[in-house]
């Protein structure tokens, strides 16, 4: 690819020449307009104008995916063709500039009148490019540091009930799930400062059974704390974690924005745990939206070490193919070009996740460079959280030895139990 140019891949839909509509998208994202315009000169659009690096036709489709007024006006019968569409943008176009590059690889494309569906797929940056955001301060190494999991996978939960507990009981939890195991403990995405546990209180509540953990154990027990509110309280949240010895925060990505979580990522050193909550909506319809690919291509930009993936045989609608996909996405280099994966962030595995689940996720990513958090897998194992922790660590040890769940459990009764439990529940 070009040095000096972003390539964003595109699925459209379109009763016109595939070829055409994407000339529309181009001049649409970059110099031109419906019509050239003065002052758009020769030389202007070499520079500025972005270009259709390839076309690829593929299958027909008889009914439209999505609604469109505009073809309906002019009474397109179709056909509605389907096709992948390649477009570079010129980088001098956007500068470093995270939320002007997702308005110019998306923006008002979703709006054009000669397309029927259009979806952003992915995303190829130049390394020169990348380098003009925030990096991941810690990613996978750091945060094993952080936490002293030298191997194997970060086992993890999510605080239930998810809402609702006061902040001293949210400490007593957070106490047991330590004493547990976990390597990682998170909040849940809908609670974040609520009346009934803040963030004021809630903070050093958890944190005063995490240094008493560390007192007795030696291990610290990270715990993304959920601080997505305005971008100066967020700071202010941040600020406090630090202070009370925490080593990580977790934000609602599509609910604070990119200019946010950028003001976030330089202003504290905390780990940064991104949570894509919301993403369903950007991208369900297989026509519509953004696929994850494009979305931890720009969420990166801003600098964060974990992103929420979903699970394998989970609980959400994302099929399993998706998952894998942005499992390896976020472990891989970035830029197109770089030479190391120095930038890749930590994939969060989570949503209906247990011992059960294990096989399959080794088998699919190959690596144990990933969270793995189970929420009733660990708390509703009928022997309780601990030997939740202690079937899922069974599990992954098996698959890393190449061994079945069914021959591991013969001599682990804390594995045998979730697989009866959960299993028959499945």
């Amino acid at each position: 690819m070009h040095a000096d140019r972003i390539e964003a891949t595109y699925l459209i839909e379109t009763p016109l020449a595939p070829a055409k509509v994407a000339e529309v998208m181009a001049g649409e994202q970059s110099c031109g307009t419906f019509t050239r315009v003065h002052g758009e000169t020769d030389d202007l659009r070499a520079r500025a104008r972005a270009i259709v690096e390839s076309v690829e036709k593929l299958d027909v489709a008889e009914t439209p995916a999505l609604p469109n007024t505009w073809l309906e006006r002019q009474r397109n019968p179709g056909p509605w063709q389907r096709a992948r569409v390649t477009i570079s943008f010129p980088t001098a176009n956007i500068g470093a500039n995270l939320p002007t590059l997702a308005a110019t690889v998306a923006g008002n494309l979703y709006d054009l009148g000669e397309v029927t569906g259009l979806r952003l797929e992915s995303l190829r940056l130049p390394q020169a490019y990348r380098a003009q955001f925030d990096l991941p301060r810690h990613g996978v190494a750091g945060t094993r540091r952080l936490t002293g999991v030298a191997d194997g996978p970060l086992v993890g939960s999510i605080i239930k009930p998810n809402v609702g507990l006061s902040a001293e009981e949210t400490g007593e939890l957070v106490g047991t799930l330590c004493a547990a195991g976990l390597d990682f403990i998170k909040d849940d995405e809908i609670c974040a400062d609520p009346a009934h546990a803040p963030l004021a209180q809630r903070i050093p509540a958890v944190m005063d059974r995490v240094r008493r953990h560390q007192d007795r154990t030696g291990k610290h027990v990270m715990v993304a704390f959920n601080i997505t509110d305005e971008t100066d309280a967020m700071r202010r949240h941040a600020d406090l974690v630090e202070r009370e010895g925490g080593s990580c925060i977790m934000v609602s990505l599509n609910w604070c924005g990119y200019s946010a979580v950028q003001t976030l990522r330089r202003h504290s050193g905390l780990a940064l745990h991104g949570h894509r909550n919301g993403f369903g909506a950007l991208s369900r319809h297989p026509l519509l939206g953004i696929g994850f690919d494009a979305y931890q291509a720009l969420w990166r930009l801003t600098g964060v070490d974990h992103m929420h993936v979903h699970g394998l045989n989970g609980k959400f609608a994302q099929p399993d193919e998706e998952v894998i996909e942005g499992a390896r996405a976020c472990l891989a280099p970035l830029a197109a070009d770089a030479a190391d994966g120095s930038d890749a962030v930590m994939p969060a595995f989570s949503s209906g996740q247990w011992a059960g689940t294990v096989p399959v996720t080794w088998e699919a990513v190959g690596t144990a460079d990933l969270m793995f958090m189970s929420g009733g897998g660990i708390m509703a194992h009928p022997d309780g959280p601990a030997a939740g922790v202690r079937s899922i660590r069974q599990a992954w040890d098996a698959v890393r030895a190449g061994r079945t769940l069914d021959d591991a459990a013969a001599g682990q009764p804390e594995l045998r139990r979730s697989l009866d439990f959960f299993g028959k529940k499945g």
